[in-house]
């Protein structure tokens, strides 16, 4: 499985990734928000959800989120569960030979992956689309 990383051609957007955590950081479902490498360089910002949210059986659970200067960007959600599991998916947007530019890798491994249809590439329209499905997610946990 290839991730867009840091090392894309394209350069982070940095004011997309500070805008995303500056939503992020007031969103209830967030313990903590980091950049790496820091603040003053962003590439790649951290998420680390509240496990109050959680059932006891996920031990953590996280977003990686990488935007880049031409609108590409990757939502990686990731749980860590306490059997040693892990259930992740991810939204992207890149270049790649697999699918359409705009796809999705299915949980529970990521590997299956669709094409995916979205109604606004804005970054807080794309954010809005993600942590609905991650609280919708965490509804299903509980039921």
């Amino acid at each position: 499985m290839s991730f867009p990383s840091d090392d894309s051609a394209s350069p982070p957007d940095r004011q997309t990734l500070r805008l995303l955590e500056r939503h992020l950081s007031a969103d209830p479902l967030v313990a903590e928000t980091t950049f790496d490498p820091d603040s003053y360089e962003p590439r790649l910002l951290h998420v680390r959800f509240d496990a109050g949210h959680y059932p006891d059986s996920i031990a953590a659970a996280r977003l990686d989120i990488r935007w880049f200067s031409t609108g590409d960007f990757s939502y990686h959600y990731v749980e860590d569960h306490e059997d040693g599991d892990r259930w992740e998916c991810r939204w992207d947007r890149h270049p790649n030979t697999h699918n359409r530019r705009l796809h999705f890798h299915e949980p529970p491994d990521a590997l299956e992956i669709t094409d995916l249809e979205l109604p606004s590439l804005h970054p807080l329209e794309v954010y809005s689309t993600v942590l609905t499905a991650i609280e919708r997610h965490i509804e299903m946990l509980w039921s």
